[in-house]
């Protein structure tokens, strides 16, 4: 089975003040953190850049994957997510993945491909915090949802709309997502 992933990168950070793809969280950037470990699993691993274009360029140089810039971000998540899906060549799936969940690691992206060669679901999403979201695994069958994707919508949206399409894994500190500096504070905390 041929998995890419998609990695979000192109917010602004807009509640954080500054690029917060570029923290630091245990000896490496969140951006880096995140691409590092979607590469051990996936090929080819497609990173969506903003505004924050050039120092990603150059955190992720050394790493193999493809770079698709945004000029759209400003719009919506639906627009990195369409670019992202548009530079991936045939692939049986994907793994959607934000840069500001520190705590995903390769078990997790793993235990999501293995969810569904198990259970056969075209769709696996990660459960914490009551609710489903990303890291998520989507099948190629949906991967023309994901491009047909409003603007400020994200793949949750295709997730809610297809229950009974969804399997999932139990990820508790997916719902830490570094959005302000408290947030930040926090994981650093948890990773300690």
């Amino acid at each position: 089975m041929k998995i890419g992933a998609v990695l979000l990168a192109a917010g602004g950070s807009s509640r954080f003040g500054r690029p917060k793809q570029l923290l630091t969280f245990a000896g490496e950037t969140l951006v880096r953190r995140a691409t590092r470990v979607a590469t051990a699993i996936c090929r080819p691993v497609i990173v969506v850049v903003g505004r924050e274009e050039k120092p990603i360029v150059a955190e992720l140089r050394d790493l193999e994957v493809k770079i698709v810039p945004n000029d759209d971000w400003e719009k919506g998540i639906g627009t990195s997510l369409r670019r992202g899906i548009a530079a991936l060549p045939g692939c049986d799936g994907v793994v959607l993945l934000s840069c500001d969940q520190p705590f995903v690691d390769q078990t997790v992206i793993r235990r999501l491909i293995d969810a569904h060669q198990e259970t056969a679901r075209p769709i696996v999403a990660s459960a914490y915090a009551n609710t489903l979201g990303v890291p998520a695994f989507f099948a190629s069958s949906f991967l023309e949802k994901i491009r047909a994707l409003p603007d400020r919508e994200g793949a949750k949206s295709i997730i809610t709309a297809h229950p009974s399409q969804v399997a999932t894994i139990k990820f508790p500190l997916g719902a830490i997502d570094i959005d302000t500096a408290a947030d930040y504070e926090h994981a650093k905390e948890l990773a300690r």
